[in-house]
């Protein structure tokens, strides 16, 4: 007799409120304001016009919100986590722009079908625990014709690997894909195929530039949440090695010939026309 062993699913929700309390630890916006040039260069890829109906999801502080904004788009932001809004109203307004904050889940869009023109997404989406339902969440606000715009870690840039690295020291949740897979194009066909009538990929280098190893160990260990956490779930030792290791990588991967630290990260800058 043949017995099958049954592996459970995971429980996205319970996954998804942890992702949460996560997003919200530390302070992202020290870090995402660094990344504004790759919502500018998402926007010019996308080609997004002026009063187009544009919806940034996952938005963080709002990196691509601005940028559509700046085109004169008509602009939704959204994100799960409210200070993260906060901190893009408060740059919108400093700039005098016309942007409309929402809390949203990305794998449950509050918003009818074909309601926007272009959906775009810098580093956000991808971090959603259930792929599939992220994918057809935003296929299905976007109308026909329209196009999903998205900066996303690919597995074998910095960030993939340290996400790699990070996992050796602390456990990811079971049964939950790696976010990096979005950031390949074997992953884009299986998530968009159906309604995929042009996919554009191209591969892209953000520069993370800090004083040091040290310096970038220590702002990411304050503010960037995934980070943050990682370095709380570990003892006095285990801390003292997640570190090594992470600056380890850094000045493996750096660039900057003693003049600060420079480390390139490749992204898959995605434009997806839908059927």
């Amino acid at each position: 007799m043949t017995s099958t062993v049954s592996t459970p699913s995971p429980d996205f929700g319970a996954i998804k409120q942890r992702q949460q309390a996560t997003w919200a630890s530390g302070d992202y916006a020290t870090v995402g304001t660094t990344l504004q040039i790759v919502g500018e260069m998402l926007a010019e890829a996308v080609d997004i016009r002026a009063d187009e109906r544009v919806l940034d999801i996952a938005a963080g502080n709002g990196n691509v919100t601005l940028a559509a904004a700046r085109r004169f788009a008509q602009v939704t932001s959204t994100d799960y986590v409210q200070a993260l809004l906060d901190k893009g109203r408060q740059r919108a307004e400093a700039e005098g722009l016309k942007v409309r904050f929402e809390v949203a889940d990305a794998e449950a869009l509050p918003y009818v079908d074909a309601s926007f023109d272009a959906a775009l997404s810098t580093f956000g989406v991808m971090f959603a625990p259930d792929h599939a339902t992220a994918a057809s969440e935003m296929l299905r606000v976007v109308r026909p014709g329209g196009r999903i715009g998205m900066a996303n870690w690919t597995p074998e840039g910095f960030i993939g690997q340290l996400f790699k690295l990070i996992g050796t020291h602390v456990a990811p949740p079971a049964g939950v894909r790696s976010p990096s897979l979005w950031g390949t194009e074997a992953h884009l066909k299986d998530l968009f195929g159906p309604r995929l009538r042009d996919l554009r990929i191209e591969r892209k280098h953000f520069h993370f530039r800090y004083r040091s190893a040290e310096h970038f160990v220590q702002v990411f260990r304050d503010f960037y949440g995934p980070t943050h956490k990682a370095f709380a779930a570990l003892d006095a030792a285990g801390q003292d090695a997640l570190a090594r290791d992470i600056t380890t990588l850094l000045n493996e991967l750096d660039t900057g010939r003693g003049r600060g630290l420079v480390v390139p990260s490749q992204y898959a800058e995605i434009v997806i026309t839908v059927d």
